[in-house]
């Protein structure tokens, strides 16, 4: 999944994207960040765009798409990323699109984060004069001056963003004033109407998901051996069953088989003993004519 999030400052980028991370298991792509990382690893875009921080200029474009390029095509961006502070102008998000055709990949989404700036401004007052009250050190951007120039900036720059990616069909708008968890919400149902994300993706994190994936594999492994058993212990008694058949079945056999052999047996006593008996008497009468 590879989406935009847009939205002037205090819109809640940061902790949307934050959330988004750790629901999908993508990461965050932070131009400064990134920027940074490429200065301190020396690689090739890393020491231009050291070169033009060094002289006071803007990074180039080209330079940062560079960066992207090199950064998105790491192993933890596989299963997709978020791009926060990039594009900021209609030409950075032609270069993005040239990128990732490029690299044969689309954008999934852009998503809207619409708030109410003269909100934004009361919010960030009453949070400065609350820090003020209790004697801390108010940051030095974070001031309604500050503010008020930074949004100034985004209407000029950046909201021009908004109907570009809306001709492209690639904006969802969302309302940025609602409750964090409201706005989570939000974002995840519109990105399940765009296809980005499965529609059994449940609202915890991966890594909360796993455990009890372990845990229903392991009661069904816990279940096996005892359904394994049964089995065994059917074909046992099914084994000893057949047994107690045959040994009957054997015992009756040769119940059977003696019972012939002793009636053969007799017969044949008989006929020996008549055969003898007719003998004796045939010798009996010869020896009376004999006698005659």
């Amino acid at each position: 999944m590879r989406i935009i999030l847009l939205g002037p400052p205090g819109s809640g980028k940061g902790t949307q994207a934050q959330l988004l991370v750790e629901r999908y298991g993508i990461v965050q792509l932070s131009t400064g960040e990134m920027l940074r990382a490429a200065v301190a690893a020396g690689t090739p875009v890393g020491l231009k765009a050291k070169e033009v921080m060094a002289a006071g200029g803007l990074v180039p474009d080209e330079v940062v798409v560079g960066i992207i390029s090199d950064r998105i095509d790491e192993p933890d961006a596989k299963n997709g990323f978020i791009l926060d502070g990039f594009p900021r102008t209609v030409p950075q998000a032609e270069a993005l699109d040239e990128l990732l055709k490029h690299k044969h990949l689309k954008l999934d989404a852009v998503i809207e984060l619409r708030v109410n700036e003269s909100a934004l401004l009361s919010r960030v007052e009453t949070r400065v004069a609350q820090m003020r009250e209790r004697g801390e050190e108010v940051r030095l951007d974070d001031t309604p001056e500050v503010l008020s120039k930074r949004l100034a900036s985004y209407r000029s720059q950046t909201e021009p963003l908004i109907h570009y990616y809306s001709e492209r069909r690639k904006l969802s708008t969302i309302d940025g004033m609602m409750a964090i968890d409201e706005v989570t919400r939000a974002i995840h149902r519109q990105l399940l109407a765009l296809g980005a994300v499965e529609p059994k993706t449940h609202a915890r994190s991966a890594a909360k998901a796993a455990p009890a994936k372990k845990a229903k594999a392991a009661k069904k492994a816990a279940k096996k051996p005892a359904k394994t058993a049964k089995k065994a212990a059917k074909s046992a008694k099914t084994a000893k069953k057949a047994a107690k058949k045959a040994v009957k079945g054997a015992k009756k056999a040769a119940k059977k088989t003696t019972k012939k052999t002793a009636k053969k047996a007799a017969k044949k006593i008989a006929k020996k003993a008549v055969k003898k008996s007719a003998k004796k008497a045939a010798k009996k009468v010869t020896k009376k004519r004999a006698k005659r």
